[in-house]
């Protein structure tokens, strides 16, 4: 598997599971339904424990602009490969949404607020504040960044067990700090279901907060590169 499509198939895995999860917990009629945040956060942690172990083999497993542009102010990861990640990352996140939309089809045509649909695609802040909200978008992803660059691959293969440290790392910034916007982290997982709430044929849906969509993208970016200038100071 080249790793395009390793980032693609991962993130679309990641978001298959994650956005589903939420479908589950908040859209009426499922089994699920009213479970609360700690199954979100448990399962945005099997979602990244899944699509990392999927595919690190062929693309290092970065499923996250964040992490790819970290790693790139890093020197750890070349620019010139940027754009291809970025861009495999999307798509995946916009496969993924589909993909989840389409399992839960049913439940979408039963529910008649749109705010709820939105906010399973999606995340906005429980208060809305730009500068706050993208403060702490910032600080979860410098928080996951740091972690991110001191995982060390083991020397020898765990099998499944080498995708645990950044999902575990994930449920606990997702237990810690995701209360107040809901811990995006990752503007591919953000923006590629919003773009994929905003085209398709949902049922009386809403609009797609496009006044808040840039918070997810630009909290997170400014997180990973402070993080790798704190990465390379701290040596």
């Amino acid at each position: 598997m080249s790793p395009f499509l390793a980032e693609l198939v991962g993130t679309a895995l990641i978001l298959t599971i994650g956005t589903g999860v939420v479908a589950n917990v908040a859209l009426p009629k499922t089994k699920g339904n009213g479970s609360g945040y700690l199954a979100v956060t448990f399962g945005w942690f099997a979602a990244v424990f899944v699509g990392v172990y999927a595919s690190s083999a062929a693309s290092g497993a970065h499923l996250n602009p964040a992490v790819t542009i970290g790693l790139a102010v890093a020197g750890k990861f070349s620019w010139d490969l940027v754009p291809s990640y970025l861009l495999a990352q999307l798509l995946g996140a916009m496969l993924g949404a589909i993909l989840a939309w389409l399992a839960h089809l049913q439940q979408f045509n039963e529910t008649s607020d749109a705010e709820t649909k939105l906010g399973v695609f999606c995340t906005s802040a429980c208060i809305k504040h730009p500068v706050k909200n993208i403060l702490s978008e910032a600080i979860a992803t410098l928080t996951f960044m740091l972690g991110v660059f001191y995982i060390t691959a083991p020397t020898q293969s765990n099998g499944a067990m080498d995708a645990l440290p950044v999902s575990l790392l994930v449920l606990g910034i997702g237990l810690g700090m995701g209360g107040p916007t809901g811990y995006a982290i990752n503007p591919a997982r953000d923006l590629g279901p919003r773009i994929v709430h905003a085209i398709l044929p949902i049922k009386n849906k809403g609009g797609s907060d496009w006044g808040y969509a840039w918070v997810p993208v630009v909290g997170p970016i400014i997180g990973t590169i402070i993080a790798a200038y704190v990465y390379m100071w701290l040596g």
